[in-house]
This record gives C-alpha cells, sequence and structure tokens, in this order.
C-alpha cells in the first residue's frame, strides 16, 4: 500500500497500544487513522515477545481499575472482534517470603476487595495444596485470584489489526519513522523512510522506543528500554492443566504453563537500560538455577526455547497515557514496566476518547499524565515483576 500524503492521526508503533488505539478511533469514527509499523510484522517487538500475563492484582487504585476496564474487554474480543486468543483463567498466585511484602500485599490486598477485586489470601498449607510441584521453603503466605490468567499476545494485535482496517484505518508495516516534524508548539507530520505524512495529530505508542520518538518531537519523555529474558521448556506432563501463573515475588521469578511444558522468567535487578536483546547466558543460568529450586520438576526438563525482550520503564511503573502538553497534538500511550500488554484494550479506548472528545471519560486518567513527572509526583507501583 502507497503512503499516504495526510491523515488526521498518525499512529507510531503497531504492538498492542498502537494497534488498539486504532481501532478505537476507528470505532468512534476517526477513519482517517494512519499506523505506522517500522518492522514487516505487527507485534513482533516488546507485545510478541512478552509473557501473556493478564491480572487484576495490582497495587495501585488505577492499575486496578485498568484491569477491571481492560480485562472484561479481553472477554468480549473474541465476539466483538471474530478473534480467538486463547484466553485462559488459571489464576496469579503470588509468594510471599519477605515480611515487608506481606505487610504490602494485605494492603494491596484490601484496596482490591474495596474495588471488588475477590483476591484470596493463603497459608503455606492451602499454596501446598494447590501447587505440589513448587518447593515452598521460604514461603510465608500468599495471594490468588481466580480471574487472573493468560491470553496470546500476537492474537489480541491481530484482532485490532483486522478490526481497525475494516473500520478503514489504514495500517502499513516496513514503514519507518525517522523525525516527528513540529512548528509553532505543534505537531505536523511524520518524515518516515518512503515520505513524509502530514497530520494534526501523532500518538507515540512506540514502546521501548517512545524515549527516542519523544526526543523527533523535541520533548523527553521518561520511558527507557530494558532487558527480560524468558525461557520456555519441553513438555512435563506432570504438570497439571490448571497449574496457575505462579510469582516468587522477591526474585521476580515467575512459572506458568506454555503448551506442554512451562515458560520461566525471572527479572535481573542489575540489568543496564539499553535496546540489546540479545540472550545473557550468565543471568540466564542465575535464572534456571532459582527456577528449579522453587520447581524442582524442572531439572528433568529440556530446554524448547529462549529468548530476550524489552520492557518499556518508566520512573513509576505506570504508564504515560494521554496529551504531551509542550507539544499541541502529540500523545503518549506507554511506559507500562511489563504489564502492558492486559492493560492495551482500555488504554487504546481511553486514549482514543482523550483525543477525539478532548478527554478520556470511561476512567480518569488524570494520574497517568506525563506532568505527574514535571512535578515530581510519581505513583509507585508495588507488584512490578
Amino acid at each position: 500500500m502507497e503512503l499516504p500524503k495526510t491523515a488526521e492521526v498518525v499512529i507510531i508503533g503497531g504492538g498492542v497500544m498502537g494497534t488498539s488505539t486504532a481501532y478505537h478511533l476507528a470505532l468512534k469514527g476517526c477513519k482517517d487513522v494512519l499506523l505506522l509499523e517500522r518492522e514487516e510484522f505487527f507485534g513482533i517487538q516488546a507485545t510478541g515477545k512478552c509473557a501473556g500475563g493478564i491480572r487484576y492484582q495490582f497495587g495501585t487504585e488505577i492499575n486496578v481499575r485498568l484491569s477491571l476496564l481492560s480485562l472484561p474487554m479481553l472477554d468480549r474480543f473474541e465476539e466483538e472482534l471474530g478473534q480467538p486468543i486463547d484466553l485462559k483463567y488459571c489464576g496469579y498466585l503470588f509468594l510471599l517470603t519477605r515480611e515487608e511484602d506481606v505487610e504490602a500485599f494485605r494492603r494491596n490486598v484490601e484496596m482490591q476487595h474495596r474495588l471488588g477485586v475477590q483476591t484470596q489470601w493463603l497459608t503455606p498449607d492451602e499454596i501446598a495444596k494447590m501447587v505440589p510441584l513448587i518447593d515452598l521453603e521460604g514461603v510465608i503466605a500468599g495471594t490468588f485470584h481466580d480471574r487472573d490468567g493468560l491470553a496470546d499476545p500476537n492474537s489480541v494485535v491481530q484482532g485490532y489489526v483486522s478490526g481497525a482496517r475494516r473500520l478503514g484505518a489504514k495500517l502499513l508495516t516496513g514503514v519507518e519513522v525517522t523525525d516527528v516534524l513540529v512548528e509553532g508548539g505543534r505537531v505536523r507530520g511524520v518524515v518516515t523512510n518512503r515520505g513524509t505524512v502530514s497530520a494534526p495529530i501523532v500518538v507515540n505508542a512506540a514502546g521501548p522506543w517512545a524515549g527516542e520518538v519523544g526526543k523527533m518531537a523535541g520533548v523527553e519523555i521518561p520511558i527507557v528500554p530494558l532487558r527480560r529474558q524468558i525461557v520456555v521448556t519441553s513438555p512435563i506432563p506432570e504438570v497439571p492443566p490448571d497449574f496457575p501463573f505462579v510469582i516468587d515475588f522477591a526474585q521476580s521469578l515467575y512459572f506458568h504453563r506454555e503448551g506442554q511444558g512451562i515458560l520461566t522468567g525471572m527479572s535481573n535487578p542489575n540489568e543496564k537500560v539499553g535496546f540489546d536483546q540479545s540472550v545473557d547466558p550468565e543471568w540466564e543460568l542465575v535464572h534456571l538455577e532459582a527456577a528449579m529450586k522453587r520447581m524442582p520438576i524442572l531439572q528433568k526438563a529440556g530446554l524448547a526455547s529462549h529468548w530476550a525482550g524489552l520492557y518499556e520503564v518508566s520512573p513509576d511503573a505506570h504508564p504515560i497515557l494521554g496529551r504531551i502538553p509542550e507539544v499541541e497534538g502529540f500523545y503518549c500511550i506507554g511506559g507500562f514496566s511489563g504489564h502492558g500488554f492486559m492493560h492495551g484494550p482500555a488504554c487504546g479506548l481511553l486514549l482514543a476518547e482523550e483525543i477525539l472528545d478532548g478527554k478520556a471519560h470511561t476512567l480518569d486518567i488524570t494520574p497517568l499524565s506525563i506532568e505527574r513527572f514535571r512535578q515530581g509526583e510519581g505513583i509507585r507501583e508495588y507488584n512490578v515483576v
């Protein structure tokens, strides 16, 4: 498809945030939407490399409210968009090994209950019955919510791509944005490797590259890339079909069923900011040693695949969502810090409202404005993995 010369809205980035925004703009009647993805396929960077988790268990009210809006949208996804997304409600089980985490999670669970999320508090004995394959050494408590689970990120992206195109939006791959045109304090369009597009509105949905796109517009957007790694094992017949998404919180170590095997990841607390997406073999050994200690049956499994991808991290582990005040017509949807995929449906809708209606009204997104950093008011998320 030829690159148009003009558009009403240009979206930079074809992961879950960009495609959800394109779909919801088109759904609200904005047909002249142009999404540009520099890769040859949509959603193969941060979205396609994530673990696919979806959860209500968060430590701040705004994140729980985003889940309360977003996860039911995933429930309706196949009906609305005609795309199956392999939705599984296996539940998230957080394992707590430190007293300070127990105290924080008690407060979080109280807040979740107040908002209608019925997270359960579990004793070590109750956890042992739920996950007999996990070694519970050091575990003093846990939380579980049965409506947390998994969905397929690539299917969600493809559903939004098809849905947006059916509604008249243009979504192109292989188009790299090299500059954002700003004149007189407002956006005028973008320059790409295939030509220039004039547009009064530009959405920065570039994920880990959001900071770079901000620089193109002359704005500092505090989102940085951080490498994270995942391993998938060969089949382990002993893992039951209802095995939950297990998170050893203190270690940022997690496991969930993937096909007949186990997908596991563990965040490196010493990872340096950067765009390197090669697998770090030294960290992989540290990760696998911890994983086998917590889930001994992994010692019997082989390595089926492994990869690295990028988190898009903001200073307070919350997204930057909405207009960028320094440049009129410039918007950002990014910085989700490892839990973005599950909030893609809601945030695309909310940004479409912000752009077309002047303000998001389904949910107040004021706490997610970039201005919180200008004023030094971050809202720290405790439940980051």
